[in-house]
């Protein structure tokens, strides 16, 4: 279905990868009412695993924020498969809650989470501004240096 998001994703040059499986004894999201739960997405690209490693000793700030945009386009992707493939039914992100793979001595959490903030908000207008964390963890799964979660109001 090509509505006005997925027109805009086309405009911006931005392809939405495959929907990831989940790993572990969970599912991708849950609906409840109008309100569109996405599970913790993180720096897979198609099955392939991308920025395996802590952001400060791996990676830079700035490729913590890539792989932040990585999960932000893994949210959207689930967010389509929730949506039967059609995103205009996302109304608008809610709240995002980000973890990077960091060590004790990494502050820097909001500017590597930013890169899923500032996608929403590229995407989805005034409509991808929302609540938010971005916490450091001393592991995440298989990993990856970089885990986002959202919520999606839906019409």
């Amino acid at each position: 279905m090509a509505g006005r998001i997925e027109a805009r994703l086309k405009e911006l040059g931005i392809e939405l990868p495959q929907p990831a499986a989940p790993v572990a004894a969970y599912v991708p999201y849950t609906i409840s009412g109008k309100t569109l739960y996405v599970s913790g997405q993180v720096t897979v690209w198609n099955g392939e695993r991308r920025f395996i490693g802590k952001v400060g000793k791996d990676f830079s700030v700035e490729e913590g924020k890539q792989a932040a945009r990585l999960c932000g386009l893994n949210l959207l992707a689930q967010a389509r498969a929730a949506c039967d493939g059609d995103l205009d039914r996302v109304v608008r992100c809610l709240k995002l809650g980000g973890f990077v793979n960091a060590g004790p001595d990494f502050h820097d959490h909001p500017q590597v989470i930013n890169g899923a903030s500032e996608l929403m908000v590229e995407v989805l207008g005034d409509a991808g501004r929302h609540a938010r964390f971005a916490v450091g963890a001393s592991s995440l799964p298989l990993n990856v240096a970089v885990e986002v979660d959202a919520v999606f109001e839906l019409a």
